[in-house]
């Protein structure tokens, strides 16, 4: 029987990140996401399919709360790095997890982020396999994540989250504003990215990203047919 410890939820979160990729697909082919248990569920663990933050972390908190972990959804606010800003509430969702009287922020819905639960301690470097995290007090309801830039020599922020329990019906309205805004980077692009025992390899529209060990190699997707070839044979999927 699976027991909601901390090794548990370690490994649960590591096998999700290396299985599920952080994908809008549907998006762009215009089928509407629905912040449904069951139709999260048919879509990533029976089409074997993935999602955004709203899709992969709403279904990984039901799969928490049924294992028996004390578990809530969480509301953060993502950084712009390009405007320099934090975006609106519910920008983002996440899960924070009770475990052995500690408070872990877990989140397999940011794509390139913390491979492993990220204990809630402020202003204490945090250690992960994707790099070096802090969490600190922004003001009376956000904390602050961010993350260590060896190329800065400096943590740049993630986002913001606020500690207070959400439900799923409190993101639709931000989940639809994703789905169908012009402002909404989920809508200019395709994106599918997945993490590797190793790096990382991300699609786009228009070029395929392979991190190996920090190596950095790019290769440019030309057409709709290229696209989907590589996205079979990287990802195993068919949108």
């Amino acid at each position: 029987m699976v027991r909601p410890t901390l090794e548990v939820l370690t490994a649960l979160q590591e096998a999700h990140l290396l299985s599920v990729p952080f994908e809008n697909l549907d998006i762009h082919a215009g089928r509407r996401i629905v912040l449904e248990p069951t139709l999260l569920f048919h879509k990533i663990v029976v089409l074997k399919r993935g999602g955004f933050c709203y899709e992969l972390n709403g279904l990984f908190h039901w799969l928490l709360r049924e294992i028996g972990f004390c578990v809530r959804l969480a509301m953060g606010r993502v950084y712009d790095r390009t405007q320099g800003v934090y975006g609106p509430a519910f920008d983002h969702m996440l899960v924070l997890a009770e475990v052995e009287g500690e408070t872990w922020l877990v989140d397999v819905g940011f794509g390139d982020f913390a491979m492993h639960p990220l204990k809630t301690t402020l202003d204490t470097p945090l250690s992960d396999t994707n790099g070096t995290f802090l969490i600190e007090r922004y003001d009376a309801e956000y904390l602050k994540v961010s993350r260590f830039s060896t190329d800065e020599n400096r943590y740049l922020p993630e986002y913001l989250f606020s500690g207070g329990a959400r439900s799923l019906p409190d993101f639709a309205d931000m989940c639809l504003y994703h789905q169908t805004s012009g402002e909404s980077h989920f809508t200019r692009q395709r994106v599918c990215s997945i993490a590797t025992a190793t790096g990382r390899t991300t699609l786009t529209d228009n070029k395929l990203i392979v991190t190996e060990r920090s190596v950095r190699t790019e290769t440019t997707i030309s057409g709709e047919p290229e696209f989907r070839r590589v996205l079979l044979e990287r990802f195993n999927l068919v949108p």
